[in-house]
């Protein structure tokens, strides 16, 4: 939705993000490559708090502002125009999805020790989905990590990496198969586990070129570890129907952070394109920088626009959302990539320099084509469900009115 339709009280929070981040939270930002600190994002968050802007997505009865997820993504998008912003607010991955996922399906007692404490601020989170190969990675079917009944609980046994945030975490969210025991399905099932469990341990970091997420990418060793039958996240067997709940707007969130800092991106070129004078004017001035400009333009209008739209249909049929949170994925990955690129082509010299940020949020955001699932999985699943549905429309009557071998429309 046009953030000129907002209601007002969604609104007055956007443009309370707005100042917060832009006053605030630009100033601390660490040096192009580095990371923000312990000290300072405690600061941050403590400063967001009194600035009422802490936690948008977070049921007030946690210390949230109480946002419907169709009106995260304008907010998101303020906290995303600094690399930092989202910690400051704490709505930054693996946390954020963890917490709505928390609010959703946890048991009151789960809610109380695990959600409470990661909405405050006070904790930080990680999910263990991904496994090294041949285990679950772009195909979750692959899962590996394995968790068996033992007396008044579960042993986990598995090894994950790319397992973001684990580092300084208070608790994993680890996805292990089940066999089915007291009439639940085979499948897979989530378990909370605390971090200080002597069955997990962080192994090796992973350094990968983006620096935002707090807490790396490291592998994690899950090795005869207990947890009581109240780890249980949701239901035994149905882990990966609950990951769902967490998938679709979590993909989606990233897009909306994302795309606040390739606003900034944008915003940076403009002003270089605006002050700098090339060929006797202005950069902006010239055809090769407009078309530059304008296809910037272009795909942050259209990220906004599907991001919108998958909102509102995760907030109606979470569903049919979640399969439009794949399209989202795809789209704006690259769309944001591409508005950023621009930015440091019309920067020249000091756009692949640590003089400005860009080539620092080149590194954020590619990435994001892979984490999620990567772009070439989501379009896989995408082109499946478009022959699905309209082999289905096929069948219940629905037919194309022109030549089906030229596709020629039949009136032409």
């Amino acid at each position: 939705m046009p953030f000129s339709d907002l209601p007002p009280e969604v609104e007055e929070l956007r443009q309370r993000t707005r100042r917060f981040v832009r006053e605030i939270v630009v100033d601390e930002e660490p040096a192009p490559g580095g990371r923000l600190d312990r000290v300072t994002r405690d600061r941050l968050q403590a400063a967001a708090k009194e600035a009422g802007v802490f936690a948008p997505h977070v049921p007030k009865e946690y210390g949230g502002q109480g946002l419907s997820l169709r009106h995260w993504s304008p907010v998101l998008q303020e906290a995303g125009y600094s690399p930092i912003g989202p910690s400051a607010l704490n709505c930054m991955a693996p946390d954020e999805g963890n917490m709505h996922m928390l609010h959703l399906i946890a048991t009151e007692e789960q809610k109380e020790r695990y959600l409470a404490p990661l909405a405050a601020g006070d904790v930080r989170s990680c999910f263990g989905m991904t496994e090294p190969h041949p285990g679950a990675g772009s195909d979750p079917a692959a899962l590996r990590t394995r968790a068996v009944r033992a007396g008044g609980g579960w042993v986990l046994d598995g090894h994950k990496r790319f397992t973001s945030g684990a580092v300084g975490a208070a608790f994993c969210i680890v996805m292990a198969r089940t066999p089915a025991v007291d009439g639940s399905p085979e499948g897979a099932t989530m378990f909370l586990v605390d971090m200080d469990n002597p069955g997990i341990r962080v192994g090796e970091p992973i350094h990968t070129v983006d620096r935002a997420i707090d807490g790396g990418h490291p592998h994690l060793y899950i090795e005869d570890c207990f947890v009581p039958d109240d780890a249980v996240l949701g239901e035994v067997g149905l882990g990966f129907r609950y990951a769902q709940v967490r998938l679709g707007p979590a993909r989606l969130t990233h897009c909306m952070r994302w795309l606040g800092l390739a606003r900034r991106a944008h915003d940076i070129a403009l002003d270089r394109a605006g002050t700098r004078e090339l060929f006797g004017g202005p950069i902006d001035s010239l055809g090769p920088a407009q078309h530059l400009i304008a296809e910037s333009v272009i795909d942050i209008e259209t990220s906004d626009a599907i991001i919108t739209k998958t909102a509102a249909l995760l907030h109606g049929d979470p569903k049919v959302g979640s399969a439009m949170s794949s399209v989202a994925k795809v789209h704006c990955s690259e769309a944001i990539f591409r508005v950023i690129d621009r930015a440091i082509q019309i920067c020249g010299g000091d756009g692949v320099s640590d003089g400005l940020p860009l080539a620092q949020y080149l590194n954020e955001v590619r990435p994001f084509r892979i984490y999620d699932g990567p772009n070439e999985t989501h379009r896989w699943a995408i082109a499946r469900r478009a022959s699905a549905a309209r082999s289905a429309a096929v069948r219940a009557g629905e037919s194309y009115q022109g030549d089906a071998v030229t596709g020629r429309d039949g009136g032409a």
